[in-house]
C-alpha cells in the first residue's frame, strides 16, 4: 500500500501537464482524491514552453555538433549565432535585444564579429573579371595618373572601377557606395579628365582672365560639400590631382564676413577651373555677384543626405538655378545632355533628393551606380551594443579610454548635442583625458584647423557630433564609441564608416550605449540585418523614383 501511495504521489505532477478533462478521467479511474488546491497551467502556454524546450535542447545540440566563428556573440550563449546558419528572408530571429525595453535588461550586450579581414572597397573583383582594369587602363590623363602616384594610390576599388568609365562618357549620375570606399577620387578623376580632354580654347581663357581679375569667378567645375572640413580635405585631393595638369583649384567657406568671400574667390591664380564650397557660402557669393556659374561643365553634390538637410535646402536650390541645367542644351555628351554634368554622391540618400533636382534637370537621365555593400553593416568591422542606465555611460567611457593602449589608434566620441560635446568635454578636463571637441556651434575661427590637427595625430580623442561623421577621413581612427546612440539608422552607419576605410591599418571597432527605449527599436533591426545579412532597412539609393502627383 506504501509503495502504491509513493507511486501515485509521483504521478500527480504529471498529471498535472494534462488538459482539465484528461485530468479529471485519469483521477476517477486511479481512485485518487482531488487535492484541496490545483494550479492548471493553460494548454498554450504548456505547448509553448515545451517548444521553447525543444528549440534550446536542438540549438544547443546543433552549437556542440558544428562549433565555430561566429556572426554575433551574446553574453548569453544560447542566443549567440554561429557563422554556419542562416536565418530565412521570413524567419524572425530570436534576437538578443528583444527585452532590452525593460529596466532589467541593463547590463546585456551583443556584439557582432568580423566576417572578413578587409574592407569590401579592397576586395578582388569577381575571377569572371580578372584582375579589373587599373587607372592607367582606364583612359586616364597622364598628369591625372602623376597626381595618383604623388597621393600614394595604387589599384583602384570597387567603387572606383565603377564609376570612372561610367562618369568619363559623361552622363549625370547618383554615385552610391558604402563609407570609405573612395568616392572623392570616383567622382574626381573622371571629371577632371573630362576637363583636360575639353580645354577651353585661348579667347576663352583670356577672358576668364580678365573676369577673374575685375569680375566674378567663373568655374568649370563646382562640388558642394556640407562642412568646411570636409571641403578641406577634399581640397586637397583635388589640388594634389591639378597640380601636375596646371589645374587651379579654389575653395570658398563661409562663417566671415562678404568681404572675405571675395578674398577667398581672388586668393587662387586667375583661372582657377574648380570650386569648392559650403552651400551658404556658395549662395552668398553668387547673391552678391562674386561668383558666376554660367562656364559650369560639371557639379558634384557630395554628402547628399546632409545636403538635403533643412537649413541646407534653400541654399542648395538657389545654387542649382544659377547652373545651366536645363535639358537639351548643347553638353559634353552631345546635344542630347544636359549643359552640366551631375553627379549626386553619398552613402545613404534623403526620399525628397529627386523631388529637388527634379525642379532643374530631368533626373530620369540619372544613371544609377551603386555597390553590392551598399547599406550594409561593415562585415570587417567588430560592432558592439551594451544596454546601460544613463548614468552609467560616463564610467563605461572612462574605462574605455583607460583600457586603451597607447598604440591603440585614434577615439572618436559622437554625441547627438553640442551641449553633450561641451558637458562631456569638461568631464574629460577633470579626469585629464587630453581631448579635442568639434561641434557645429563653434565659431569659424575655433573650428579652424580642429579636424587637420586631430587628423595629424597631436591628440588622439575627439569628442564632436555628426559634423565629424560625413565623408571625412579617419584613417587613424581604430575606435568609435556612440555615447549617444544615434538618432537614425543612416547616421549609424555613417559613424560606424569612420573606421575600417581604406588606408587605415586596422579594421578598428564601433562600441554603441543603447540607454533609451527608442534607441532599442533601432538596435533590434540591426540586430535582425545582421543575423539575415541584409541591408539596413528603409535605405534608397535610386533617384529615378517619380515624384508623387501634385508635389
Amino acid at each position: 500500500m506504501a509503495a502504491r501511495r509513493g507511486g501515485m504521489a509521483a504521478a500527480l505532477p504529471l498529471l498535472l501537464l494534462l488538459p482539465p478533462r484528461r485530468l479529471a478521467a485519469t483521477r476517477a479511474a486511479a481512485g485518487a482524491q482531488p487535492p484541496e488546491s490545483v494550479v492548471r497551467i493553460p494548454w498554450a502556454l504548456r505547448l509553448r514552453l515545451q517548444r521553447g524546450a525543444q528549440l534550446r535542447r536542438r540549438g544547443q545540440g546543433e552549437a556542440a555538433g558544428r562549433s565555430g566563428k561566429l556572426l554575433l556573440r551574446s553574453r548569453r550563449p544560447e542566443l549567440s549565432q554561429p557563422c554556419w546558419q542562416t536565418v530565412g528572408r521570413w524567419e524572425r530571429p530570436q534576437l538578443v535585444s528583444a527585452g532590452w525595453k525593460h529596466r532589467k535588461a541593463c547590463g546585456d550586450y551583443f556584439q557582432l564579429e568580423p566576417s572578413q579581414e578587409a574592407a569590401p572597397a579592397l576586395q578582388a573583383p569577381p575571377p569572371e573579371a580578372g584582375q579589373g582594369p587599373s587607372f592607367a587602363e582606364m583612359g586616364l590623363q597622364p598628369a591625372l595618373l602623376a597626381g595618383l602616384e604623388g597621393l600614394s594610390v595604387g589599384r583602384p576599388t570597387a567603387v572606383q572601377r565603377l564609376a570612372i568609365p561610367a562618369l568619363r562618357r559623361g552622363r549625370s549620375a547618383l554615385c552610391a557606395a558604402e563609407t570609405g570606399s573612395g568616392k572623392t577620387l570616383a567622382y574626381l578623376l573622371p571629371l577632371l579628365d573630362g576637363l583636360l580632354s575639353r580645354p577651353e580654347g585661348p579667347a576663352a581663357a583670356e577672358e576668364e582672365e580678365e573676369e577673374a581679375a575685375a569680375g566674378p569667378a567663373s568655374p568649370r567645375g563646382l562640388v558642394v560639400l556640407p562642412s568646411r572640413e570636409l571641403a578641406a580635405q577634399v581640397g586637397a585631393v583635388a589640388a594634389a590631382l591639378c597640380r601636375p595638369a596646371g589645374l587651379q583649384v579654389r575653395g570658398l567657406t563661409g562663417g566671415g564676413a562678404a568681404g572675405g568671400l571675395r578674398r577667398q574667390l581672388r586668393a587662387a591664380p586667375p583661372g582657377a577651373a574648380v570650386l569648392l564650397g559650403t552651400p551658404g557660402a556658395l549662395r552668398e557669393a553668387l547673391r552678391r555677384r562674386f561668383l558666376a556659374l554660367g562656364r559650369l561643365r560639371w557639379m558634384v553634390l557630395d554628402e547628399a543626405d546632409a545636403l538635403m538637410d533643412e537649413s541646407f535646402v534653400e541654399p542648395l536650390e538657389e545654387i542649382l538655378a544659377h547652373a545651366p541645367l536645363a535639358a537639351g542644351a548643347p553638353g559634353p555628351a552631345g546635344p542630347g545632355e544636359a549643359r552640366t554634368q551631375v553627379v549626386v554622391v553619398g552613402a545613404t540618400f534623403p526620399t525628397g533628393l529627386s523631388q529637388t533636382l527634379g525642379k532643374f534637370t530631368d533626373v530620369g537621365r540619372f544613371v544609377t551606380l551603386s555597390t553590392q555593400s551598399l547599406h550594409r553593416l561593415p562585415p570587417h568591422v567588430r560592432q558592439k551594443f551594451v544596454r546601460l542606465k544613463g548614468r552609467d555611460k560616463l564610467p563605461e567611457l572612462l574605462q574605455l579610454l583607460k583600457e586603451r593602449p597607447a598604440s591603440g589608434g585614434a577615439v572618436l566620441i559622437f554625441c547627438n548635442s553640442a551641449s553633450t560635446v561641451n558637458w562631456l568635454g569638461y568631464i574629460l578636463d577633470d579626469h585629464k583625458v587630453k581631448h579635442l571637441r568639434l561641434q557645429g556651434q563653434m565659431s569659424a575661427a575655433a573650428r579652424a584647423g580642429i579636424f587637420a590637427s586631430f587628423q595629424k595625430g597631436d591628440v588622439s580623442v575627439l569628442v564632436c557630433t555628426d559634423l565629424a561623421s560625413r565623408g571625412l577621413d579617419t584613417s587613424s581612427v581604430q575606435l568609435v564609441v556612440n555615447y549617444d546612440f544615434p538618432d537614425t539608422l543612416q547616421d549609424y552607419l555613417h559613424r560606424a564608416g569612420r573606421v575600417g576605410r581604406v588606408g587605415s591599418k586596422a579594421p578598428g571597432a564601433v562600441v554603441s550605449f543603447v540607454t533609451h527605449r527608442w534607441d532599442v527599436d533601432l538596435v533590434r533591426k540591426i540586430e535582425t540585418a545582421a543575423r539575415k545579412r541584409t541591408g539596413l532597412p528603409g535605405m534608397d539609393s535610386s533617384i529615378n523614383n517619380p515624384p508623387p502627383k501634385g508635389g
